[in-house]
């Protein structure tokens, strides 16, 4: 009897382990199932957004033009110090001789010069005008040693006498290098390689006072989405207490910007704003000013537009949480003595902080990276950082630098995303 009973108790258990083998092991399979159905979208965000993401701030750490094309001329400068010998030794002149000879053989000296360029102005002049020279003067008799080198690069521009040039071709010649996040922030390199501010008539991004590029994106950025709160927060209110039928009406008109293009919304205000725009025909009308007033191309331009484009998603967020608190919570602060302030104040308007915290968040990191309505109504003191981004990809070809901004732009936004979850809670952020 006691064999049949530790008989069954062991079946039991034996049948309770295969049963939770065989549920851990469906489990298992549905998470492999779940995980290959998601396997293409991670593919897709991994070459469309993650990758680029990648690239471009690897972009602005690396620099590999000068080691390419000048290995030899790099290696000769490694152990010479500017500030115990004016100029390199003579094996220097040699490679870089030889090797802008090359380059220019090969349609790469051009690429060569710019980049130096921009670390020192005058080197393209100066690279171009020698490789020229070079090519000339390979068609008749090299120099034959180092020394001769020396003396046929100083005859073709005395410039190589001086050590800020060849010092600048030591600074830039790191494949991997923080020289692009420096000069992001105004700062560069002196004859010894230290880190140190650029001249003044340089400076743009951080070290030109109230108008550095960096400054006016934050500044901007901030009046827009103050605005966009004081303008959005009646708005959404009205929106929230107002009967269904009628609240829905009036939100076609909050949408109805997203069916227009961006462009035709920003030129639109070109039209408004202008000397002889609608805005000032209509102040000179009704006697208010007595000349025309310049409202376009400058800093109220920019605000207004910005404002007026980024206002929806300042409405929608503060309106998706308004229409979620319940009138009984006022009604209630009414009914125990408070005024209607009081209990907008101290009831309603508490309740309400999440949608404002998700809007303002949203059309802060907008504003952040705006391009189009500030280039086009906005004047020259007035771009933001996405301007400078795109002028360096596409004008000056300043890739190195334009990644860097860029790369600094993203860590700042993820440094404000990570800031508002510390303050408020990324669990609160309510978008509608």
């Amino acid at each position: 009897m006691s064999t049949s009973l530790d008989t069954l108790q062991a079946a039991q258990v034996i049948g309770g382990d295969s049963l939770k083998a065989r549920l851990a092991s469906a489990e298992r399979r549905n998470k492999i199932r779940a995980f290959l159905l998601v396997v293409p979208l991670l593919l897709f965000l991994g070459v469309t957004f993650f990758g680029p993401i990648a690239s471009m701030i690897g972009r602005g750490f690396e620099d590999p033009l000068l080691p390419d094309n000048l290995p030899l001329t790099l290696e000769a400068l490694a152990d010479w110090d500017p500030s115990t010998s004016p100029l390199p030794p003579d094996k220097a002149f040699r490679a870089l001789g030889e090797e802008m000879l090359i380059a220019h053989k090969a349609h790469l000296l051009g690429r060569v010069a710019t980049r130096l360029n921009y670390a020192k102005g005058g080197m393209r002049s100066l690279v171009t005008k020698s490789g020229r020279k070079i090519k000339r003067l390979a068609k008749a008799k090299l120099p034959a040693d180092d020394k001769a080198w020396r003396t046929a690069l100083l005859k073709v521009d005395k410039r190589w006498g001086k050590t800020i040039y060849w010092a600048t071709i030591k600074n830039v010649g790191h494949r991997y290098t923080l020289n692009f996040y420096l000069r992001s922030f105004d700062l560069g390199r002196d004859l010894t390689g230290a880190i140190t501010k650029v001249v003044e008539n340089q400076r743009l991004y951080f070290f030109n006072g109230a108008n550095s590029v960096w400054q006016r994106t934050i500044w901007i950025s901030f009046l827009v989405t103050a605005f966009c709160v004081l303008l959005g927060y009646p708005v959404a209110y009205l929106l929230a207490t107002l009967p269904l039928r009628t609240s829905n009406l009036l939100m076609i008109l909050v949408l109805l910007p997203f069916w227009t293009s961006l462009l035709v919304r920003t030129t639109a205000w070109i039209v408004v704003l202008q000397s002889e725009g609608v805005l000032n025909n209509l102040l000179i009308f009704l006697g208010l000013i007595d000349h025309r007033v310049q409202l376009i191309f400058n800093r109220f331009g920019v605000v207004v537009s910005m404002t007026h484009i980024l206002l929806p998603f300042m409405i929608l967020p503060i309106y998706s949480v308004m229409k979620n608190i319940s009138p009984s919570y006022v009604r209630a602060a009414r009914s125990l003595g408070a005024n209607p302030f009081s209990a907008f104040w101290r009831v309603y308007f508490p309740q309400s902080v999440p949608g404002i915290g998700a809007g303002g968040l949203l059309v802060y990191i907008l504003a952040l990276g705006y391009y189009i309505t500030p280039a086009l109504v906005g004047g020259p003191k007035d771009q933001l950082v996405s301007y400078f981004i795109a002028d360096h990809t596409t004008h000056t070809l300043n890739w190195g630098l334009a990644a860097a901004l860029g790369g600094i732009l993203l860590v700042g936004v993820l440094i404000i995303y990570a800031v508002y979850d510390r303050l408020v809670g990324i669990d609160n952020m309510k978008l509608g």
